[in-house]
């Protein structure tokens, strides 16, 4: 039997986009799979489909409150944008939505390409940007020490959904255990293979989440981060 595992959001789209009747199983997907299109529900997605969600845009309220609790008198968030990838649209209305309660205003600047890294953190900066927001994308996951390193050039606290980025230098990741997250998924990939319908089984949500603290950087840019925090924390680098 033939079936696709895919990883990440342009991965999941692209799956979907190729076959209606392949299986396809998603280990990890940002964007919100029913706003998006991808399945009809969670429950019953309906069609070919089916695996793991990671919750972005519902858990974007919570990173920004991590990332105000950190960076005192946080009034403006620069937020990378990626218009191609799916992921973004629901994790930037969620966040627009989530910045006035929370005092602070929403800046989008766009990267396409690893190129525009530099460029959108400059913009981020002359228009008095506090801190980075980075959305889980393979644009960025793939290369966290370069967002890291030019984070800090630019004197930008960030968050983000997976411990690569501060594993690489950034502030801060709040998001789903992948490794819980692929190993539910292959679940999903023995049900199938076993005769399941993918349009039967319900597309999960994550149960556990990381939130990894990088006190090095804290100190190079000469923040404290509160105990409230640190309490939450699954990994702290020293």
């Amino acid at each position: 039997m033939t079936l696709i595992v895919a990883s990440g959001t342009p991965a999941s789209f692209a799956a979907g986009q190729a076959t209606s009747t392949i299986p396809i199983v998603m280990g990890s997907l940002a964007a919100n799979p029913v706003e998006t299109g991808l399945i009809a529900s969670l429950a019953r997605p309906g069609g070919n489909i089916t695996g793991m969600t990671e919750m972005a845009s519902q858990l974007s309220g919570k990173r920004l409150e991590l990332l105000k609790a950190c960076v005192p008198g946080l009034s403006r968030v620069a937020v990378f944008w990626n218009p191609p990838n799916a992921a973004y649209g629901p994790v930037l209305q969620a966040l627009e939505a989530a910045a006035p309660t929370r005092g602070v205003k929403i800046q989008r600047v766009e990267v396409r390409v690893p190129e525009d890294f530099e460029g959108a953190l400059e913009v981020a900066t002359r228009q008095r940007a506090g801190a980075l927001f980075v959305p889980g994308d393979p644009l960025v996951t793939n290369h966290p020490r370069v967002v890291a390193e030019l984070a800090l050039k630019y004197r930008l606290p960030t968050i983000t959904d997976f411990r690569e980025l501060p594993q690489a230098g950034g502030l801060l990741s709040f998001g789903p255990d992948l490794v819980d997250s692929y190993r539910r998924a292959a679940a999903h990939v023995d049900k199938i293979l076993k005769g399941a319908n993918p349009a039967d089984l319900p597309m999960e949500q994550p149960t556990k989440f990381d939130l990894v603290v990088n006190l090095t950087t804290a100190r190079a840019f000469g923040l404290t981060i509160p105990h409230s925090v640190l309490h939450q924390a699954t990994q702290v680098i020293q």
